[in-house]
């Protein structure tokens, strides 16, 4: 059954796409593909990264490294970038490892997810069904995640459908998180369903992600070896766990139209309250957040007045001040500590 409405919803995605899609992702392909049509077919540079803390991120600014991954010191985000050479769409770092999802422009679009180590190194690469979306890298680097459209660009189009995959770096593929069982109020949903938007745990078992199912979204902690998946929370999106394992930031739609406008909220486990961030009423956030540390996250932002180009933006999790410009140019920020 899902097979059959995601073969019909791609076809109606191809019309919108061809039609001229207006979303955040096809935008910024857009950009990538008007700006490194030269470079397709050109080997894939290996990406290693100077030592230290450091913020990894996907450079939009205008000019020769457009869409690669550069890095600057965690501690002065101004200072000059250091550019990987490597193009993607999405990335996410640690010390021991890269990972980059990519569009490839060519006679067929194609869309690959490559691992890298910290050499520089390819690790694996494989195909994905669709636009490159979320990726996420577990504290240890045990365990890498990624999701990408299968239909759709955007998490605000009318019709969007999602893979998302867990794997061990060096080891078992877990497969499709669909595949796992996903419990709600107790009772195991067997109506279609979307899971994106992993964020790991320290226990190299213990996930968080979205997951939808008749226009009805939740917070799911997922159990890794179990193959499980349990709602804790309603209308809870793209997850990220702060280093301290203690709360949980997600972006929140708090529209009461058809069309979704997102705000930052974060969870804290120990007493179940929700804190509401204050991002401006005139700024619809769709990014998974990250932890600049345990008081401070990072999300980017297109910049409606140069497609293609985004920036990072700085806010304190406790809602104490209102953002900050981070990082300009930037997107897809991940901490390297």
């Amino acid at each position: 059954m899902k097979a059959l409405r995601r073969n019909w919803l791609l076809a109606a995605a191809t019309v919108l796409v061809l039609g001229g899609a207006v979303a955040y992702a096809g935008v910024a392909i857009a950009g990538y593909q008007s700006r490194a049509t030269a470079t397709v077919g050109a080997p894939t540079p290996g990406p290693t990264l100077p030592s230290g803390p450091l913020l990894v991120f996907r450079d939009t600014s205008p000019g020769a490294h457009y869409g690669q991954v550069a890095s600057v010191p965690l501690a002065d985000p101004a200072a000059a970038r250091t550019s990987t050479g490597l193009v993607c769409d999405r990335v996410y770092a640690t010390h021991e490892n890269l990972m980059c999802l990519r569009t490839r422009s060519g006679t067929v679009t194609s869309f690959t997810a490559t691992l890298y180590d910290a050499a520089g190194d390819q690790l694996k690469s494989w195909p994905l069904p669709g636009f490159p979306s979320r990726t996420r890298i577990s504290p240890d680097s045990t365990l890498v995640a990624q999701t990408s459209f299968v239909t759709g660009s955007s998490y605000g189009s009318a019709a969007f459908s999602t893979e998302t995959t867990i794997s061990a770096v060096n080891g078992i593929d877990y497969g499709s998180l669909e595949a796992f069982t996903l419990l709600v109020d107790g009772q195991k949903l067997t109506a279609d369903h979307e899971i994106w938007g992993v964020t790991f745990a320290s226990d190299d078992n213990t996930f968080f992600a979205t997951a939808m199912s008749g226009g009805r979204i939740w917070l799911v902690r997922g159990n890794l070896r179990g193959r499980t998946l349990v709602a804790v929370k309603d209308g809870a999106e793209c997850p990220s766990l702060s280093p301290d394992g203690t709360r949980v930031a997600y972006k929140k739609n708090i529209s009461t139209t058809a069309t979704k406008h997102w705000t930052l909220a974060v969870l804290d486990f120990a007493t179940g309250v929700e804190k509401e961030l204050p991002i401006p009423p005139s700024v619809s956030v769709d990014d998974q957040a990250e932890w600049l540390d345990d008081g401070t996250l990072l999300y980017g932002l297109a910049d409606p007045a140069a497609p293609g180009d985004s920036n990072v933006y700085s806010v304190k999790a406790d809602g104490s001040a209102a953002p900050a410009l981070f990082l300009a140019h930037a997107w897809s920020p991940s901490v390297v500590r």
